[in-house]
């Protein structure tokens, strides 16, 4: 078992562009201190500098940090691409053995809309790294986990109507934030 009846574990998932890092941000932002991100690109490609492909390293990297941090108290969102084929195993396994709340979302973006998502990113550097064509090629329509776990929201969702739904549906919105 990991973590305490008291703390929240939040999966997001979605397609490149989504949103995933955005709605992470700003629950961080709304919530304060005591909510960790476990960031899926962080410790792929900054950590570890890996691909993603099947049995890598990064999916049991990202499964003990969140285990970690729910075990030290902090409420965690757990948040990138993670296709199913890949991570289902982990993720299904980490909100099983959860004693708290956990909700898993999915974020259902068309590839037309991450298209303009991505483009608006600021970092120009990331831009040039990676095109319309990655985004093509990475793309995976409704790639839910095969438990039913996600509860799926709409591209027409804005980020406030978003992390108010995550808030309240994981009883963040009703909980002191710790200063740590």
């Amino acid at each position: 078992m990991v973590g305490t009846e008291e703390t929240r574990l939040i999966v997001l998932r979605g397609n490149s562009a989504s949103g995933k890092s955005t709605i992470a941000a700003r629950l961080r932002d709304r919530f304060g201190r005591n909510l960790a991100l476990v960031g899926q690109d962080n410790l792929r490609r900054t950590v570890l500098r890996e691909r993603d492909r099947p049995g890598a390293a990064n999916i049991g990297l990202i499964g003990m940090t969140a285990r970690y941090a729910l075990d030290a108290g902090f409420h965690t969102v757990v948040e990138g691409i993670l296709y199913a084929d890949r991570y289902a195993g982990m993720l299904e396994d980490l909100v099983r053995e959860h004693r708290g709340i956990s909700r898993c979302y999915y974020l259902d973006v068309p590839l037309q809309e991450t298209l303009v998502r991505h483009a608006t990113k600021p970092d120009r550097a990331y831009l040039a790294q990676v095109t319309e064509e990655h985004l093509r090629e990475w793309y995976r329509e409704r790639d839910l986990l095969p438990s039913r776990l996600e509860s799926v929201v709409a591209a027409g969702s804005t980020l406030d109507e978003t992390v108010e739904r995550i808030l309240r549906e994981t009883g963040l919105d009703q909980v002191a934030p710790v200063d740590r």
